[in-house]
């Protein structure tokens, strides 16, 4: 199903950014955007770690696509190459005219936990009420943006600019977000607790086991577990 992998949902979003320069600025609206998102890199996290169930996400400035028509590499256009008889001007009358876009796009790519719904709107509802403010940082800069002002109206534009995935890659175990952080806590302490336990007898491990257990509370997903956005140890 395009968009849907089990419980996850691949959100592509293209929104058009205004053309044009910021007024009372010189700069373009698009390097805008482009300063403001990598400035997120210089925080400790970025915003979107705030937005529940995000399993990974993107944003970037699509400025142009490039349509790579000359030569198109098929076995032809090779062996015209070689041929004088063929003229270059007829070559390229036959290639597919190159495409250009009216605008540079804010590109937002997101893989998240959709669960049985199989819709983004429980998601980007979460996303408006988690961060309202640092979207209105970056998406204000977009056409059409200043007519939303709530939730309802962010979910209508998002979907409005919202691209059909039909492939794309879900490294997670397809579950809740907050089991796959807790799991990655697990995994973390348990590797210290074999390190920390070889050599020791029998009777020692499994005493030590049980105080592990009870510290890690393996079925507690609120606390005891890796924060989301957290990359290193």
């Amino acid at each position: 199903m395009a968009n849907v992998s089990g419980n996850a949902y691949g959100l592509s979003i293209l929104s058009p950014i205004k053309n044009g320069r910021v007024p009372g600025a010189e700069i373009a609206f698009a390097d805008l955007v482009r300063n403001r998102l990598q400035a997120w890199n210089n925080e400790i996290n970025s915003p979107m770690a705030l937005v529940p169930q995000t399993y990974l996400c993107r944003l970037y400035v699509l400025d142009d696509v490039v349509t790579e028509s000359l030569p198109s590499g098929s076995l032809p256009d090779t062996w015209s190459d070689l041929l004088p008889v063929v003229p270059d001007s007829l070559r390229r009358d036959v290639m597919p005219v190159q495409d250009k876009l009216q605008s540079r796009y804010l590109v937002f790519c997101c893989n998240f936990y959709a669960g049985p719904s199989g819709t983004p709107d429980a998601y980007l509802r979460g996303m408006w009420e988690a961060i309202n403010g640092r979207i209105h940082e970056i998406w204000d800069n977009c056409y059409g943006f200043d007519q939303v002002h709530n939730a309802d109206n962010f979910i209508t534009y998002m979907k409005k600019c919202q691209l059909t995935t039909s492939l794309f890659f879900n490294g997670s175990t397809d579950q809740p977000l907050e089991e796959q952080l807790k799991a990655l806590y697990m995994k973390q302490e348990f590797t210290q607790f074999a390190i920390d336990n070889q050599g020791l007898s029998a009777a020692t491990i499994r005493a030590n086991y049980r105080e592990f257990m009870q510290k890690t509370q393996i079925n507690d997903l609120q606390h005891r577990t890796w924060q989301p956005g957290k990359y290193r140890l």
